[in-house]
């Protein structure tokens, strides 16, 4: 083991013995922490799948979904190889249980120490290994290295605010990189910082995310939440939002009130918030209704907190116009493009850094705007909300954004296939 990552493994063992007091705390508002601990240290009752593997990990609910497209192909090219698919966040693997089902196998990804990676593979045996965007663990790739299992970075994207993070710590993060067997980039930019801290092999094939299609169900839900909110009513959703940004608002909504007809829907981005962001509500003495409840909105209520996962879809597909939230404080965005995929124009604030192709894209486009601030987002929305002409060309140039980056998925398995022929003969 070289010094940097054996003072990295050091510096993780000292940790080990108040992990455990990590995953209890965060499973008071999040119980599925506490299912299946022992995963996280590489002890898993889940009994391997018999046949070959491949392994898919996707930290949490966007990389989930991100996954789809490549879990497809590899289950049509190679029907009798078994897919475990990994996930370091409960919402993530929540996640993954409802998108699919009993096609794959479920489990946590160990920490990265190397007595817990080692287990890991040796209970699954992995022919091949697809990271999505930037989950990348020093131990676990030097130990899939050392096995001779080909580990591929996919959907890859590094901002390069954590560009300059990986370049602080270059001994540690440039063997890691350059054990990777390949390496498929959202973007030039993305293929371009990879490459400049170590990667080998690298391309650019796009985001799979533009790949991922609306499911039937979700456009359902939204009628349903549409007729639910009021029909007539002008919505829009604060989509994604994280901690901070929901007082922001509601102060720029104080200060300038958008018309009474006008609904906003607020949904946090993390399920353990929902209930501190009622408390904010009530401590404002503004009414709201819940999505919870399952009830009519009143017409006198004029804020609906989103409080339920795996709706987001739903809730685009309900609006007249969506803020994607993580933007207006420097958290880096999150993502815009499933409101674009609807034809919903978008708002971002001004921190869009975690997506800066798809957003500066998008704004090009003509199908999102960028707001400095709370109070320019809720003029923002108002001048958008009364002007029916705009919403419809935003939304034309929406779709038309969305549809000019579809097929990432057929590029990433293009290059993906050849390469996968060894381990797939190994699988077989």
């Amino acid at each position: 083991m070289d010094f940097a990552r054996a003072l990295y493994t050091l510096a993780g063992s000292a940790l080990l013995p108040l992990l455990p007091l990590r995953l209890w705390w965060r499973g008071r508002r999040e119980p599925g922490y506490r299912r299946e601990w022992g995963e996280r240290f590489g002890r898993y009752r889940t009994r391997a799948p018999a046949a070959a593997v491949w392994w898919v990990h996707a930290v949490s609910v966007g990389e989930t979904r991100a996954a789809l497209p490549l879990v497809q192909h590899l289950h049509r090219a190679y029907p009798g190889v078994a897919i475990v698919l990994t996930h370091m966040t409960a919402t993530g693997r929540d996640a993954g249980r409802a998108l699919y089902g009993d096609t794959v196998t479920q489990a946590w990804l160990p920490y990265d120490l190397p007595f817990a990676v080692d287990a890991f593979l040796a209970h699954f045996r992995p022919a091949a290994g697809f990271l999505l965007e930037t989950e990348l663990w020093p131990n676990l790739i030097a130990h899939t290295a050392a096995r001779n299992i080909p580990v591929y970075l996919v959907n890859a994207r590094l901002s390069e605010r954590s560009a300059a993070g990986y370049r602080r710590f270059a001994a540690l993060t440039r063997p890691m990189l350059a054990r990777l067997a390949g390496v498929a980039a959202q973007s030039a930019a993305d293929e371009a910082r990879l490459a400049a801290l170590g990667a080998r092999k690298t391309v650019v094939t796009g985001n799979l995310k533009f790949d991922t299609r609306v499911p039937d169900d979700a456009s359902a839900l939204g009628a349903e939440f549409a007729l639910r909110f009021g029909s007539t009513r002008p919505v829009w959703i604060a989509a994604s939002t994280r901690e901070g940004e929901e007082a922001l608002l509601l102060d720029a909504l104080e200060r300038t009130p958008l018309p009474p007809e006008t609904l906003l829907v607020i949904v946090p981005r993390h399920p353990q918030r929902f209930d501190s962001v009622a408390d904010l509500l009530r401590e404002r003495g503004v009414p709201f209704a819940r999505r919870s409840d399952n009830t009519q909105v009143p017409a006198d209520v004029g804020i609906v907190l989103g409080d339920s996962m795996g709706e987001l879809f739903s809730y685009y597909a309900a609006a007249d116009l969506a803020f994607v939230g993580g933007s207006l404080l420097p958290l880096g965005g999150q993502n815009l493009i499933e409101p674009l995929a609807l034809g919903v124009p978008v708002l971002i604030g001004p921190h869009t850094f975690n997506f800066t192709d798809s957003s500066a894209g998008a704004v090009a486009a003509g199908a999102a705007e960028i707001v400095a601030d709370a109070d320019a987002l809720v003029a923002a929305a108002r001048a958008i909300l009364s002007d029916a002409t705009r919403r419809r060309a935003m939304g034309t140039a929406a779709r038309a954004f969305h549809a000019t980056h579809q097929g990432a998925a057929d590029r990433l398995w293009s290059w993906l296939a050849p390469q996968l022929e060894d381990a797939a003969r190994i699988a077989r």
